[in-house]
């Protein structure tokens, strides 16, 4: 057995893969978490007493003692096993590794004991003793390909077929979302009807709505250097009740495609093989019928501010979940985020530009 299950192929395959004294549960995307959650706690709860079997804890100021008393005690009515969630347990994971790594040798069978992790280092001792007797599952978002072979399954389990074009029209508006993706579908596969076809327009006409369209513009604006224009389309998704942190979902996947087409351009310059911005977009996931729009803004964003992109959605993000989670806050962060992308570059050789000095 590998030493982490890929979270789509356990939501895919439930039967196969029952909890185990020790769950963790790690990676960045907050709907797969959700998810594989709902499905070990279903899994595990299965007795009247169900809801007075469950404990969860702030990993941030949970301590170690109070966690295995939660697991000691014997269900209230008996006949199952106590689950005790750890959430955002990164830090009570490093106040007591020492600690867990004796408990994943010898856990208790009166409890199931999740945590819930942002990361999760395969080096670490930890990580090699939970592969050896417990479940470790990777939330982390998902490429291109298996978001696209997901949308499929997803729509064909609502009962709808997708025609030729709808999945790339999805991604094209949504970007790897999961979670948006879910309610989409559902809306989609309503609007289609038992047995009925989502297609490309009706993707186009429905996803979204004028949400969706005024989040890439916005994007679309900060790319071309119109910063004003961007963070007054900003205001309107803020004002239409669009939270920050959804926003910043909606345009991550472009700018991490942009980020990784950057990167893959410059890396191929040394060598004798040396990319094209288009192929580079390609590889990066960039869908064929856009990329001669993408390809400009790119080169405006320049090598620099392109390999900065990561760096600077990582720090947006983990501000949004720390101290600037208030949407007030959040918002100053996707302004900040905006600006970059919008400001004008200054002395920064374009990704195009070395092939062309020669």
């Amino acid at each position: 057995m590998s030493a982490s299950i890929v979270a789509l192929d356990f939501l895919a395959k439930l039967d196969s893969h029952a909890p185990k004294s020790v769950c963790v549960v790690f990676g960045d995307d907050a709907y797969l978490k959700r998810q594989v959650v709902a499905a070990i706690r279903q899994n595990v709860l299965t007795t009247d007493d169900a809801e007075l079997s469950l404990c969860k804890a702030d990993g941030s100021e949970a301590e170690l003692r109070d966690v295995m008393d939660e697991l000691s005690t014997m269900s209230m009515f008996g006949g199952g096993q106590r689950l005790v969630i750890v959430e955002d347990a990164d830090s009570f994971v490093s106040r007591f590794r020492s600690e867990l790594e004796d408990y994943v040798r010898k856990p208790k069978t009166s409890g199931i004991l999740l945590l819930m992790v942002t990361t999760w280092a395969a080096t670490t001792r930890l990580y090699k003793t939970v592969a050896e007797t417990g479940l470790q599952i990777d939330c982390k978002t998902p490429g291109t390909a298996a978001v696209a072979k997901w949308i499929a399954a997803t729509a064909k389990n609502r009962g709808a077929k997708l025609a030729s074009g709808a999945v790339d029209q999805l991604l094209e508006i949504i970007g790897a979302d999961l979670g948006l993706l879910d309610q989409e579908i559902s809306k989609l596969s309503l609007i289609a009807g038992p047995g009925g076809e989502i297609t490309p327009e009706m993707v186009k006409d429905t996803v979204g709505g004028w949400r969706a369209r005024t989040g890439w513009e916005m994007l679309d604006a900060a790319c071309e250097g119109r910063t004003a224009d961007a963070l007054q389309q900003l205001d309107r998704l803020i004002l239409a009740g669009e939270h920050p942190i959804a926003i910043l979902g909606q345009i991550a996947f472009t700018l991490r495609m942009l980020a990784r087409a950057t990167r893959l351009y410059i890396a191929a310059q040394g060598t004798r093989q040396p990319l094209k911005l288009s192929e580079a977009l390609t590889q990066a996931g960039c869908r064929p019928f856009v990329i001669r729009q993408v390809e400009p803004r790119l080169m405006r964003l320049g090598r620099t501010r392109g390999g900065q992109i990561y760096r600077w959605l990582l720090e947006a993000d983990l501000a949004m979940k720390g101290v600037s989670s208030a949407p007030a806050r959040a918002r100053l962060v996707l302004e900040k985020l905006i600006v970059r992308i919008g400001a004008p570059e200054k002395a920064v050789v374009h990704p195009g530009a070395a092939s062309r000095a020669g």
